[in-house]
């Protein structure tokens, strides 16, 4: 239905999230990514509050990235083991792009915080797609390091929370396509 990628509704229906650990270079230059950061700014944003921001990790900031995050793990896990340890410095090396999207809410604010979370999802989505749209794949991934205040503090101060970590770069094969869920199943119609 959607094979041609000249078109917007095309490159909705087509993007797809990329994992991290098979994006290669090449990834964003710097005038690509700006143009992406400005695009994931154009967001639905109650209160033009911009509760969201962006840290990039330059490619030559990864080694450090990567030893401040394993010194967060093993605060948190002393007893951690080899492969996890492995497993976290790799999470740091993924894909050559990585922007870390902070959710900054506006807490002197009338808009409500539930709100400004939104918003900053909004953003991250805004991201995917614009890497989308200039041949770029994406990946936003969370897990431990999204909740650990360590991690937190290196890119930014409480109470801002890590939204994600989006990881940008070039895809190697065809994404597989994901199940979706039946419309049956998420739409509804309201009736009195």
């Amino acid at each position: 239905m959607f094979n041609d990628l000249s078109t917007p509704l095309s490159y909705l229906a087509t993007r797809r999230s990329g994992k991290p650990r098979d994006l290669v270079a090449p990834g964003p230059d710097a005038a690509q990514l700006e143009t992406i950061l400005q695009i994931a700014g154009r967001t639905p944003d109650h209160g033009k509050l911009a509760p969201w921001r962006f840290v990039v990790v330059p490619a030559g900031a990864r080694d450090r990235f990567a030893a401040m995050l394993l010194d967060a793990y093993r605060l948190e896990r002393p007893q951690a083991a080899r492969l996890e340890i492995e497993a976290v410095t790799q999470f740091a090396h993924q894909a050559p792009t990585l922007v870390v999207a902070l959710f900054s809410p506006r807490t002197e604010s009338h808009i409500p915080l539930w709100e400004q979370e939104l918003s900053v999802g909004a953003a991250c989505m805004n991201l995917l797609h614009a890497a989308h749209a200039m041949g770029f794949a994406g990946g936003w991934l969370t897990g431990w390091a999204t909740y650990s205040d360590m991690v937190r503090d290196s890119l930014g101060a409480a109470p801002e929370r890590v939204a994600g970590f989006m990881f940008l770069g070039t895809t190697t094969k065809q994404f597989e396509e994901r199940p979706r869920p039946d419309l049956s199943t998420i739409i509804t119609e309201w009736s009195v």
